[in-house]
C-alpha cells in the first residue's frame, strides 16, 4: 500500500533503509526529497522520447515503449548499485507523481523479496508539503537574528551556539554560501526548490517553546531566496550584535576565506566585480593589495568602505530592539566564550 505522506519528518520515521528517486537525473539534480539516491528509470533522453511518443502518437505506444525502458533500466539496477542489498533491506520509492515509474520499479523490487512502498503523489506531494511549510506557515519559534558587521564570525558562533544546546538555524550553510559577493562556496549553490526544501525540514523541527537564532542575512543568500515569512520574521525579530575592532574582523576573514586567500587571481576578480560601485583609483588600490598578498589590509578596505556602511543603512530599517555585545579578540580560541555569552543573552 502507498506511503501518503501528512508531514516533512514522517518519512524519516517510517523505517525504510533507502529512499530512491527514480526520476530522470534532470528531474532529480532540481530537487529530491533529502538522502533520497538516484535510481532512474528512465534517463533523460528517455524520458523525451517516451514523453514525445505519448502527446505526438499514443499513450498505449508509449507505455509500451516505457515498460521496455524501465525494464532495462531496472535491470541494470538490480545487477548494479543493488546486487549488495540482503533479503531484509527495505527501500521507498518516488517517482513525479507517484505513477508508473515509481509503480514499475516497486513491483519489481518486491518480486525479489524486499519490503518495498512507494510514495503516494510522489515527489509532488513531498513539495506540496515544502511550500506549506515556508510559505503557508508563520515560523513557529521566536525568532533572534545574530547581527553583526562582516568578520564578525556569526557563522562560526552559530555552529557554536547549535553545540552548546541552542536552537539554531544556518541559513549559509543551507544556501552553501556565505552571503557576499566573496562568499561562492564550491559546489555551487542548491536550486531555489532544494533550499526551500533543506529550509522546510529545519523550520518543521523546531521547538516552539524555546527561540531560534538565524544569522543576520539580506532577502537572498547569494541566489537562494528568503521564503517570504521567514523574512518578515527576521526584519521584525530582536537582535543581539557582535561588535569587534576593525583589525580584529580583518584577521578573521582571512582565515574564514582561505580559499580566496590561497587564490588570488580569483580573488582579484571577484574585486573586479565591485567596479560600478567605487572610483577606479580605490579598485586599482584593492587589487594590488590582493595580487601582493596584503590580504588583511584588503579585508580593512572592503568592510571600512564598501560592507560597513552598507551594513549600517540596511540596520537603519529594522525597527526591532538591538543587543550589543562587545568583544576584543576573534581569535579561534575565544569564539566558544564569545558564543556561551550570547547564548546568555536570548530571551527565555
Amino acid at each position: 500500500m502507498a506511503i501518503t505522506l501528512t508531514s516533512l519528518t514522517q518519512i524519516f520515521d517510517l523505517g525504510f533503509d533507502t529512499i530512491i528517486d527514480v526520476r530522470s537525473p534532470d528531474e532529480w539534480a532540481e530537487d529530491r526529497i533529502p538522502g533520497a539516491i538516484n535510481l532512474p528509470v528512465l534517463d533523460n533522453a528517455e524520458r523525451a522520447i517516451v514523453g514525445t511518443i505519448y502527446k505526438q502518437d499514443s499513450p498505449f505506444k508509449a507505455r509500451k515503449v516505457g515498460g521496455a525502458l524501465v525494464a532495462k533500466n531496472a535491470a541494470a539496477h538490480l545487477q548494479g548499485p543493488l546486487a549488495d542489498k540482503d533479503g531484509g533491506w527495505k527501500p521507498l520509492v518516488y517517482c513525479w507523481r507517484g505513477g508508473q515509474r515509481s509503480g514499475s520499479f516497486t513491483t519489481i523490487l518486491q518480486s525479489v523479496g524486499w519490503r518495498a512502498d512507494v510514495v503516494a503523489g510522489g515527489y509532488k506531494a513531498w513539495r506540496k508539503l515544502v511550500v506549506d511549510q515556508v510559505y503557508d506557515r508563520p515560523v513557529a519559534s521566536p525568532v533572534v537574528v545574530l547581527d553583526g558587521n562582516t568578520g564578525s564570525a556569526k557563522t562560526e558562533l552559530l555552529a557554536l551556539l547549535a553545540a552548546q544546546g541552542v536552537q539554531v538555524i544556518d541559513l549559509e550553510g543551507l544556501a552553501r554560501h556565505r552571503g557576499s559577493l566573496f562568499g561562492a562556496m564550491p559546489g555551487g549553490q542548491p536550486s531555489q526548490k532544494a533550499f526551500e526544501g533543506a529550509l522546510a525540514l529545519a523550520l518543521a523541527q523546531l521547538d516552539p517553546a524555546r527561540p531560534v537564532v538565524v544569522e543576520a542575512e539580506s532577502s537572498k543568500v547569494g541566489n537562494c531566496r528568503l521564503p517570504a515569512p521567514l523574512w518578515k520574521a527576521m526584519v521584525a525579530a530582536s537582535r543581539i550584535e557582535v561588535v569587534a575592532p576593525l583589525a580584529e574582523r580583518a584577521r578573521y576573514l582571512t582565515r574564514a576565506y582561505a580559499d580566496l586567500v590561497a587564490d588570488p587571481a580569483r580573488l582579484m576578480q571577484v574585486v573586479g566585480l565591485l567596479r560600478p560601485a567605487h572610483p577606479a583609483e580605490l579598485i586599482a588600490d584593492w587589487l594590488a593589495m590582493a595580487e601582493t598578498g596584503q590580504f588583511e589590509a584588503l579585508a580593512e578596505g572592503l568592510m571600512a568602505q564598501h560592507y560597513d556602511p552598507r551594513y549600517a543603512k540596511h540596520r537603519a530599517r529594522m525597527a526591532a530592539p538591538v543587543v550589543s555585545l562587545s568583544v576584543d579578540s576573534l581569535a579561534p580560541e575565544a569564539l566558544p566564550g564569545i558564543a556561551a555569552a550570547l547564548a546568555k543573552r536570548l530571551p527565555g
